[in-house]
């Protein structure tokens, strides 16, 4: 424990990095996710299936595998996917090609729960109020954006939140794949200080608690403020 609080500087960026990858794939997934799931209930048979088979196919892919993909494969077909022309820094945080494909491929993943997700939110509007937006001459893309959507988004804030917890302790991937986030810091340490390695562990596991409790308290907050009566 010693040699993480001799060097706070080295552990807050570590958890810097996490947030980071977490706030940019959020977003993100959130976004693809909207997009994923009006494709999905949308009138267009060709979107609706083409959706399906992208769901199905990446969530019942390993993270590790997709995120092999990026590193190893997709560079060799794509050249854009090398992320080389990715070089943001802000302080002393670098957001390279290896922060990127991390982004991508936890957003890709992500993703697809976050439609799911949205999905049963939408199941769960009646009926009846996409029917009325209809007969007073909405189209699909209005009658998604002005009465489902808002309100699939206040019925799925608790499994929304999951997925999104489940994506912050998912960042621990990137580790693996040259971003020195929490957990790729947390072996540093350990390897470093092997006769520390439980103490490490406390510090790192109570960081992630910390984080975790802090997006369940904003999405309880959310689901007071949202609740229908």
């Amino acid at each position: 424990m010693n040699a993480v609080l001799d060097s706070p500087d080295v552990y807050l960026k570590a958890f810097g990095y996490t947030v980071f990858l977490f706030l940019v794939s959020g977003l993100f997934s959130v976004i693809l996710g909207t997009v994923l799931v009006a494709m999905r209930v949308g009138p267009v048979s060709v979107l609706s299936k083409a959706a399906t088979v992208y769901i199905s196919t990446v969530r019942n892919t390993p993270l590790v595998m997709i995120f092999l993909f990026f590193q190893l494969g997709a560079p060799k077909v794509f050249q854009t996917l090398r992320f080389t022309w990715v070089d943001i820094h802000i302080g002393t945080y670098d957001f390279t090609s290896f922060f990127s494909a991390a982004v991508v491929a936890l957003t890709l993943y992500t993703s697809c729960f976050v439609c799911e997700s949205l999905r049963a939110g939408i199941n769960a509007v009646p009926l009846g109020q996409a029917e009325a937006a209809r007969a007073i001459g909405l189209p699909f893309a209005g009658v998604m954006r002005q009465v489902i959507l808002p309100q699939a988004f206040r019925a799925s804030v608790p499994p929304l939140a999951s997925t999104l917890i489940a994506l912050l302790k998912n960042t621990s991937v990137a580790g693996v794949f040259g971003v020195i986030e929490a957990a790729a810091q947390m072996k540093s340490y350990t390897n470093d200080f092997a006769s520390e390695r439980t103490g490490i562990f406390i510090m790192f596991a109570l960081g992630y608690v910390v984080l975790v409790e802090i997006v369940s308290v904003v999405a309880t907050f959310l689901e007071r403020r949202w609740r229908i009566a």
